[in-house]
């Protein structure tokens, strides 16, 4: 009977486990788009801990992609590889961060540079230098973004690319398709005059539009190359634009490197 309630005991922990993890899932490549939010420690009473990845798991998840032999690489890098004006590396990341917190440029930027990793920001434009004004500050208290003096450093360090998250954060699919074109084009051409350099990268605010085809459309006539999703997954290569948007990986603030290895190894690591 004990050996019995044993068996018993041990299927229903594999069975548990298998419905929170995904480590039964076959091993698949591809590009993995890592998405990050906020690093550090999250602030008392907020209800968005899971955005909140902290810097001590930022610095491990970065040692993970190096142990393992991953090539960080920004969006130029990244179109410089499909040209073929540069080799296309066997494990492909894309660090990315949407927002454009402060807590990027002071956190995430150092570790990144330390460990001689490349990362990507989308920038809200209107927020840049302000704080996140289009978030409710009931649900968490509002947030510095960086600074026009930061972005510029960390452009030219080589170490971070910047790409478009909108002007105003606004969502896309509950928005006129005339004030969808105006956030993509505009935010675009603003962007690409402050930095001098082409912005061949988009996220959608809140991933809203994504899978929109109108809305996806105008993405692409502003003159985006990569379009980024919320969906999770990796992404098969080589990439076209036809086959959809780009999915992400979200790298939650309760994640452990279990999961990390799974988000890596299977796409997914949970449900």
């Amino acid at each position: 009977m004990i050996g019995t309630a044993t068996t018993i005991a041990a299927a229903a922990a594999a069975v548990a486990a298998s419905c929170r993890w995904n480590w039964w899932r076959p091993k698949v490549s591809g590009l993995a788009a890592l998405m990050y939010h906020k690093i550090g420690d999250y602030p008392p009473g907020s209800k968005l801990k899971k955005l909140w990845v902290t810097e001590e798991d930022f610095r491990s998840q970065m040692l993970w992609l190096k142990d393992h032999g991953w090539t960080t690489m920004t969006f130029r890098g990244l179109r410089d590889a499909e040209l073929g004006k540069a080799p296309m590396p066997e494990k492909p990341c894309l660090v990315t961060f949407d927002d454009g917190y402060a807590n990027n440029y002071e956190l995430a930027y150092p570790i990144l540079s330390g460990l001689g990793l490349k990362g990507n920001i989308f920038l809200v434009f209107d927020t840049v230098g302000r704080h996140n004004a289009w978030h409710d500050p009931a649900s968490e208290s509002w947030l510095r973004m960086v600074t026009w003096d930061q972005v510029e450093e960390m452009q030219k360090s080589g170490v971070v690319e910047f790409g478009s998250h909108t002007v105003s954060h606004r969502n896309l699919a509950s928005i006129s398709l005339d004030d969808v074109s105006w956030e993509l084009r505009e935010s675009k051409l603003r962007l690409e005059d402050k930095l001098g350099r082409e912005m061949v990268g988009f996220a959608y605010p809140y991933g809203a539009g994504a899978f929109v085809p109108e809305v996806r459309e105008r993405a692409r006539e502003a003159g985006y190359r990569y379009d980024f999703s919320i969906k999770q997954g990796l992404n098969p290569l080589p990439w076209a634009p036809e086959s959809g948007p780009l999915k992400r990986l979200l790298i939650r603030g309760d994640d452990d490197m279990f999961d990390f290895d799974l988000n890596m190894t299977r796409g997914r690591a949970r449900f």
